[in-house]
């Protein structure tokens, strides 16, 4: 097998200890350090003492940011490979023999890296996935208290759309602070611009709330309250550190489906250099909105996707399910796939189409053109016809044709 490095190191890493394999011509050196930043540093200086020309490691959990951030300092060449595409045989797993097995498959090249962005990029990812914790947190939040008003027997989320609105807000701080029934009279002093009659409101408001089930609102409120502000905060720190995307950004606007902040999180994922990915094909796969492949004996099996980028993928599926609101291209195709795979795959199908035109749009830096509603039906405009015409036949009518000029 062919040797692609003399001078290669293997790395099993956990959360206190490192164990390490220097792999140099035939011979081995097995050594275990701390994961204390001193203790790092004395690798990486050992590592560049001994010659070695790359070195990789386990993406295990968070545990391999610091030995990174440290090689990166160092100017130590390292990648960092997912632990699925480095088993070992079964029956052989000890740290020491991981850390062999890590150093013979990079030795002769068959680990594959992983794309491991610039620390920039690195924390301004940590950034925008903070603010979508948070603000799925809040979604779970307001969750809780549709269910704890339910329980109340107040069904505000019958008569108003967002529970978290002006108008239900104060619908739900009177019931907090007032004992009484609601009647119409207050009801119109506490919502406005909302498409329910007074009636219906004063009468989804007729439930009764418990001392207990009043504070325990109040508390859910309160967190809800300091959950917007911290996205807020948070938001206005993204904004302040992506100045130098504002051009992207504006480009990613354009498309249907995707407003600011599904694009501060696409380009903090992606990055705005597309030389790290070869074709669109490969930062689909990575993305994990493209087809798996799964074929054996010339059968084509379930070609489900893979994994990929949790993150970019929800934002991805969140814009696709937008953009196919608006009467254009992605529309389009949308309605051309829902009928036979489903909406699921056919939302899948979009937002694999959303990523090939960003990353097109980001190599080339060119701005997004909609191809059109009527896209697909430029194509074998005659088959179509003729498929409809056997259908009306089938039907029963007899349909005379006239090609319009």
């Amino acid at each position: 097998m062919e040797t692609l490095y003399e001078i290669c190191c293997g790395i099993d890493v956990h959360k206190d200890k490192l164990v390490v394999c220097l792999k140099k011509g035939k011979s081995k050196i097995i050594k275990e350090f701390g994961t204390k930043p001193r203790q790092l540093k004395e690798l990486a200086d050992w590592l560049l003492a001994e010659g070695c020309e790359m070195v990789a490691m386990e993406s295990t959990a968070s545990y391999w940011k610091p030995l990174y951030n440290v090689f990166e300092v160092k100017g130590v060449n390292v990648i960092v490979v997912n632990a699925k595409d480095m088993k070992n045989v079964p029956g052989k797993k000890t740290d020491v023999l991981d850390s062999e097995w890590i150093a013979d498959l990079l030795k002769h090249g068959l680990l594959r890296p992983s794309y491991i962005p610039e620390r920039d990029q690195r924390e301004l990812r940590e950034l925008t996935r903070y603010r979508k914790s948070l603000t799925e947190e809040r979604a779970r939040e307001l969750n809780r208290l549709q269910k704890m008003l339910e329980g109340a027997n107040i069904k505000i989320g019958s008569v108003l759309s967002d529970v978290n609105s002006k108008s239900s807000r104060n619908l739900i701080e009177y019931a907090i602070e007032n004992d009484t029934d609601m009647d119409c009279g207050i009801v119109s002093e506490l919502v406005n611009n909302v498409k329910a009659s007074y009636e219906d409101i004063a009468d989804a408001m007729g439930g009764t709330l418990t001392n207990l089930q009043k504070e325990l609102i109040k508390e859910v409120l309160s967190h809800i309250d300091d959950m917007a502000v911290r996205i807020n905060k948070v938001s206005k720190i993204i904004k302040d550190h992506m100045t130098q995307y504002k051009k992207n950004m504006d480009k990613l606007t354009e498309m249907d489906g995707i407003g600011q902040m599904s694009a501060e999180i696409i380009l903090a994922e992606i990055g705005q250099d597309m030389s790290r990915f070869p074709t669109a094909a490969c930062i689909a796969s990575w993305a994990g909105v493209a087809p798996g492949n799964n074929e054996s004996a010339g059968k084509r099996r379930s070609g489900k996707t893979l994994k990929g980028n949790k993150t970019l993928k929800s934002t991805l599926a969140q814009c696709a399910k937008s953009a196919v609101k608006k009467n254009g291209f992605y529309r389009a195709q949308y309605q051309r796939l829902v009928v036979r795979r489903g909406k699921n795959r056919a939302t899948l199908a979009v937002a694999h189409s959303m990523l090939i035109s960003i990353y097109h749009m980001l190599k080339d830096d060119v701005r997004y053109i909609d191809l059109g509603a009527d896209y697909y039906n430029k194509f074998n405009t005659e088959r179509k016809a003729n498929s409809y015409l056997k259908k009306l036949q089938e039907l029963g009518y007899d349909v005379e044709v006239k090609k319009s000029a």
